[in-house]
């Protein structure tokens, strides 16, 4: 791609899973790649994979380190890093800040980092790696459901306030992955997610797609669009089904203990 030849990439959390994958697929395309995920190892083993720089630490504050890495520009930013947060309505305090942090606030912090010179420039690109959680919602996962859908709002924010000055957005909200986050969902992930989970380079092949078509919303499991259509169109039916899910999973909940 035209956009990616050359350009200034930043992933986070790419030691493994998607963002392992959106490195290296980046990398093939002739970007100059960062590397970034809170394990040291697993950033600086992904970068020497693909001759990239590994920046590691929190996500949230390594933007200026990453811009100097690749000269003094970044492109392209990819908020992969993200925190999978299980817990229902009783989840305490720090579950609950752990993932506004992660899921949400690095974002935030990033785009505060990273804005005034895309504006300046009149180019930039912005890619969120949500979930379908945040179009739809997760049983199981409060914290990280409600997150995802903070992560959406705040793309679509960044999309339609600053599209017509260059800034290009994605939102990528697969289903399942396989991907430890997969793994370690669970009992709820098995019922939910397993059957149709498919590989990180799909996801990878469908953003590439929307950037190619210049799309916003990045569905590597399209049949999301239709159980979006449908929970937007009647809320109640959407809920009634989404509770029998409920009541499945704790009924085989039940059974495992």
């Amino acid at each position: 791609m035209s956009t990616v030849q050359g350009a200034g990439v930043v992933v986070t959390g790419a030691g493994g899973g998607i963002g392992a994958a959106l490195a290296r697929r980046f990398a093939a395309e002739g970007a100059r790649l960062v590397v970034n995920d809170l394990d040291a190892e697993k950033a600086e083993a992904v970068a020497a994979e693909i001759g990239a720089r590994a920046v590691p630490g929190d996500a949230s504050l390594i933007v200026a380190e990453a811009r100097e890495a690749l000269g003094g520009t970044v492109d392209i930013y990819c908020a992969n890093a993200g925190v999978g947060s299980p817990g229902d309505g009783l989840a305490g305090e720090e579950v609950w800040s752990t993932a506004w942090d992660v899921n949400v606030m690095a974002h935030v912090r990033a785009v505060r980092a990273l804005l005034p010179d895309w504006l300046e420039r009149g180019s930039g690109r912005f890619v969120s790696t949500v979930s379908a959680a945040g179009l739809l919602t997760m049983i199981g996962a409060a914290p990280y459901s409600v997150t995802k859908h903070g992560a959406l709002a705040y793309a679509e924010w960044l999309s339609l306030t600053y599209r017509h000055r260059g800034l290009k957005v994605h939102a990528i909200c697969p289903q399942g992955v396989r991907t430890d986050m997969l793994t370690a969902s669970g009992s709820a992930g098995e019922l939910v997610l397993a059957d149709t989970a498919i590989e990180p380079e799909e996801v990878v092949d469908a953003l590439f797609t929307a950037m190619a078509e210049d799309r916003f919303l990045v569905l590597p499991h399209p049949e999301v669009a239709g159980y979006y259509q449908a929970r937007a169109g009647d809320p109640d039916r959407w809920l009634a089904t989404m509770n029998r899910v409920q009541q499945k999973w704790e009924a085989t909940e039940g059974q495992s203990r």
